[in-house]
């Protein structure tokens, strides 16, 4: 089969589970019309948050909490990403045997969601501030080292080559032949993953782990819409400051550098301080005992109903998690395309037309920010309000939560595209629309469908924190199993969900190299 074949076919299948997604997670009567005035009300107390001293000042201190566990986790999740990265990288081993056992290593902590492992770490260790530290950096540091890992296998291998011809070991021939290469990319990817713990924070909050998540979570129990976007826009604040630093780090002066490398190792001691983490004071016996005892409870696994049930939930979490990404394909790609200001013409003409487009992008840029600051229960929870629980809610509160994803994604592709094909066509006297159609597009297709590949991997992990709005598929019986502490039925739905993370990361792969 040719490649534009086999590129077709691909394209075929994608459009053709799409349609089967969609009309799957259609219920027969969607929509619970008496919901739509209290949702009505959480809209408009965007207008009127909660901002009295005592209340603001809890938000800031719950803001910290956050920030701290995030830092903490990030800090983590780069220490492992870095070596494992360096491990899981092709020109490391010799033995192909001893790199696929390096990948599949990683696999398993990254096919585990973040709060599956929060739940696991609460048995053993209690309710010590190392469960979210530990639950955010595991398995984040896997998915750094897989990114850390392709970022090194891409990168040419001339200089180290050359040093390891000369006499140079390995460590050597990486410290200074690939990582000066490689260092402004881990460093981007650090920031990026910095990002999405500070949305795993607030999630783990709502299990108890504390900071904004936490308050979110009670104000929304109260219906108290105004101090719920209190919250909100701390979270917001936090992100834009984030972005930020991340913008500016692309290109840094030496002594931005220096003042963030001294932020960063400021901030590191002070979360540490803040959440009074202390190693040395763990009771290593107890927790080996609690370990123990779990896995007891656990092994062997067992089904937590029957298996031809068990297969329907893992097809129903399958056609959620595409649709969800359909959703989020289309609005991030709309928002982006907003987000992004078309570039000034070579004359340097900037009218009011290109000012209010500007306007309408830093607009757009933080309605994203804000769609994805917003964990997906809370999106789920909403949706609950007009439409009834099922398979709908969890798939539209997933799609909306990684369009705010996708379209940072996105706009950052836009940002960096040749514009040169888009200007000769304005020239020509093209339409906006058919200079985006046919000077943008085409561009930029290739590196859109890779990462809403990405993120369909992504949001096979994430279907289990929409399981508590009863949305369906493996995230409902986990949570089912969870509250009713069946921790063997509980590992066999976490195998669930490691096994279709690896054949979704087998599908992806496939289409990617057929697209490519």
């Amino acid at each position: 089969m040719t490649k534009a074949r086999s590129a077709r076919w691909w394209s075929i299948a994608a459009l053709g589970a799409v349609l089967v997604s969609v009309v799957s997670v259609m219920p027969g009567v969607a929509l619970a019309p008496g919901g739509f005035p209290t949702l009505a009300r959480f809209w408009l107390a965007a207008f009127s948050p909660e901002l009295s001293f005592s209340y603001v000042s809890r938000i800031l201190e719950a803001t910290f909490t956050t920030l701290a566990f995030s830092v903490l986790g990030t800090a983590l999740a780069v220490v492992i990403g870095f070596v494992g990265g360096v491990l899981m990288s092709e020109g490391w081993w010799r033995s192909r045997t001893a790199w696929i056992t390096a990948r599949l290593a990683c696999a398993l902590p990254r096919g585990v969601h973040e709060t599956v492992w929060a739940v696991a770490l609460l048995v053993v260790l209690g309710r010590d501030p190392l469960v979210g530290v530990l639950a955010i950096g595991i398995p984040f540091g896997a998915i750094t080292a897989k990114v850390y890992a392709e970022i090194i296998d891409e990168t040419p291998t001339g200089p180290s080559d050359a040093l390891r011809l000369a006499g140079a070991g390995k460590v050597a021939a990486f410290a200074y032949g690939t990582l000066p290469r490689v260092w402004k990319d881990f460093v981007s990817y650090a920031f990026y993953r910095l990002d999405c713990s500070l949305r795993a924070a607030v999630i783990l909050g709502m299990l108890g782990v504390g900071g904004l998540g936490f308050e979110l979570s009670t104000a929304f129990q109260g219906l108290a819409f105004e101090r719920m976007w209190t919250v909100m826009y701390a979270l917001l604040i936090v992100g834009l400051a984030c972005e930020w630093w991340s913008r500016e780090l692309r290109d840094p002066s030496r002594r931005f550098m220096l003042g963030s490398s001294i932020a960063i190792a400021v901030l590191l001691l002070l979360s540490a301080f803040h959440l009074r983490v202390n190693i040395v004071k763990l009771d290593l016996v107890r927790i080996a005992e609690r370990a123990a005892r779990v896995a007891e409870k656990a092994l062997p696994p067992t089904l937590p109903s029957t298996l031809p049930q068990l297969l329907v939930d893992c097809a129903l979490t399958v056609t959620m998690s595409i649709a969800a990404i359909a959703v989020a394909s289309l609005l991030g790609g709309v928002m982006a395309f907003v987000a992004t200001p078309p570039p000034v013409t070579p004359e340097g003409e900037r009218g009011t037309l290109h000012v209010a487009r500007e306007a309408l992008g830093a607009l757009a840029r933080a309605i994203l920010l804000l769609v994805r600051v917003t964990s997906p229960p809370v999106w789920a929870l909403l949706l609950l309000f007009v439409l009834f629980p099922g398979p709908l809610p969890g798939a539209l509160a997933l799609g909306i939560y990684n369009a705010g994803v996708l379209g940072r994604l996105y706009a950052e592709s836009l940002e960096t595209v040749d514009r040169r094909p888009s200007l000769a066509l304005r020239h020509a006297g093209a339409s906006r629309l058919v200079e985006a159609v046919y000077g943008v597009v085409p561009l930029v297709k290739g590196r859109f469908s890779a990462y809403s590949l990405y993120r369909w991997e992504v949001t096979i992990r994430e279907s289990v924190v929409v399981g508590v709005v009863g949305a369906g598929g493996l995230g409902r019986v986990l949570e089912a199993e969870r509250t009713a502490f069946d921790y063997s039925s509980m590992l066999t739905v976490v195998l669930a969900l490691l096994v279709l993370s690896i054949l979704v990361d087998l599908v992806s792969a496939s289409a990617r190299k057929a697209w490519r």
